[in-house]
Parts: structure tokens; C-alpha cells; sequence
């Protein structure tokens, strides 16, 4: 089955924020005739201040892993009356290519991804935004809450100061130290040489926490297979993308490469 004759599209968030930052571009794609779906991860249903308001309390998310998360969202593909198209941001993006690898997507798209073991993240801004979120010497019982100041710096840099304001009370959750750890084990791989579906990979110029040079390194991380595969920047976008004015920008683009392939 190929991406343009699918008409499910199922969306898959990233760490540190609610599944509700998909809105927008479930209204896009639900007015070009698809049916969307955007889950939340276990144990994060609620708006961004009842999650908040959970701490120190949501052990069960504190003990969420990476493999759980992953299995949660194949489980959900699964389930869908057609093999959907999956569309994940960041860790989400992540999950996107594992799910792609496992053969349950007819085309996925990675925006601004985390890599999959093996691509090591060296650059020092990835370092400096993301490190805390390993909760390194602290208790792994507790959830992991980003700070504004880091939220600046990883998420919304370039933007006002009142919408950096607005997307951190919105958007900002707090987030399981297991599941990012869980980045840097074999609950992370992807076969890097085997066929797979459609897959595009997405990277914003000024991303902090995922630089562009990182996802470029994911991209090029695969082997040649005879399956399609594609890259693209897009200048002035920061980890925020899928809440900046640009959004729509970004979504036809999406769009336009889905119908071709």
C-alpha cells in the first residue's frame, strides 16, 4: 500500500510536552480527507497543568521505559483499520523509525528526530539541553520537569519572550527519566540496512537540543535499500516547530511529499 492511497495518519509526541501540540496539524490533515490520531504516552492524559500538577505523585510515568513507550504506539498502529502513515516529533520521531523499521507504517515522517542507537549525539548544544532529562544522580522514582530557562534554550529560542511564556505553560510536562535513558540502549535500534517504507527526515536550522547536523547524521546513518528516503532543513525553525507561524510551511511540504510517494 502506498502513503497517497492511505487515508490514516497517526501522530506521535516527543518528551517534555502534551500530545495536544499535534491540534493544528490534525485540523490540516483531517481538511485534506484523512482521519488522525494523536495518543498520549501512558500516564500522561490531562492538559499540561494537570500533568504538572501530578508531581511528585505520577510514579507510575517515572517508571515508564522507552520499550513500553514504543510498544504502547505499535500496539495503536496495530489496531488502526488501515496501516497508517506515522508522523512523530522528536523522541516521537524516534519511535517513527522504529515503528517504520517493524514494518507498521506505509510512510513515516521524523521531524526533527531522535536518533536511533549508533548516530552519537556530540553536539555540545544537544548536550547542554538534553543531558538533565537523564536525571543523572537523582532518583529515577521522581519524573524530570524542564525549567523555562531550558525550556528557552532547548524548545522555543528566536521566539518572543510572551510566546516562549505561552508555549511553556501550554506545552510543558514533566517527563520520565527512564525513557530518556532508554535513548542510549538496544531499546533504540533500528537495522539501519533493512527495506522499509517511505521515510523522511526533518531538521530546523536553529534547533538546539536537536541540531540539524544530528538529524542530517540519522539520515545518512542508512544504508542503501532501494526504499525511499529523504532529508530537509528548514531554515528558522527551533525545537518548537510544530507550534511556530511557520508550521503550515512545514505540514504542506509533509503533505506534498506524502502524495508522491
Amino acid at each position: 500500500m502506498k502513503a497517497s492511497t492511505t487515508k490514516t495518519v497517526l501522530f506521535i509526541t516527543g518528551a517534555f510536552v502534551v500530545n495536544t501540540s499535534w491540534k493544528e496539524w490534525q485540523e490540516y490533515f483531517e481538511s485534506k480527507g484523512y482521519k488522525t490520531y494523536a495518543p498520549a504516552w501512558p500516564y500522561k492524559n490531562g492538559t499540561a497543568a494537570e500533568l504538572r500538577n501530578r508531581q511528585p505523585n505520577d510514579t507510575d510515568l517515572a517508571a515508564l521505559t522507552l520499550t513500553e513507550l514504543v510498544d504502547h504506539y505499535a500496539n495503536f498502529a496495530k489496531n488502526l483499520p488501515e496501516k497508517p502513515i506515522i508522523i512523530g516529533h522528536s523522541l516521537g520521531g524516534l519511535v517513527t523509525q522504529i515503528l517504520i523499521n517493524r514494518g507498521l507504517g506505509v510512510a513515516g515522517v521524523a521531524i526533527h528526530p531522535v536518533p536511533p542507537l549508533g548516530v552519537f549525539p556530540y553536539e555540545f548544544s544537544f548536550l547542554k539541553a538534553g543531558w538533565k532529562a537523564l536525571g543523572l544522580f537523582t532518583s529515577l522514582k521522581k519524573t524530570y520537569l524542564m525549567s523555562f530557562k531550558d525550556w528557552q534554550y532547548a524548545f522555543v529560542n528566536g521566539m518572543p519572550l510572551d510566546e516562549q511564556k505561552k508555549a511553556y505553560e501550554e506545552n510543558t510536562i514533566p517527563e520520565s527519566k527512564t525513557v530518556a535513558r532508554g535513548g542510549l540502549t538496544s531499546a533504540a535500534k533500528v537495522d539501519f540496512a533493512k527495506p522499509h517504507a517511505p521515510l523522511l527526515i526533518t531538521s530546523g536550522e536553529i534547533d538546539t537540543i536537536i541540531p540539524a547536523h544530528l538529524n542530517y547524521r540519522n539520515y545518512k546513518a542508512y544504508k542503501p535499500s532501494g526504499s525511499v528516503l529523504d532529508y530537509k532543513e528548514f531554515p528558522g525553525r527551533n525545537h518548537f516547530v510544530l507550534g511556530q507561524p511557520t508550521w503550515k510551511e512545514d505540514a504542506d511540504y509533509i503533505f506534498d511529499w506524502l502524495t508522491r510517494h
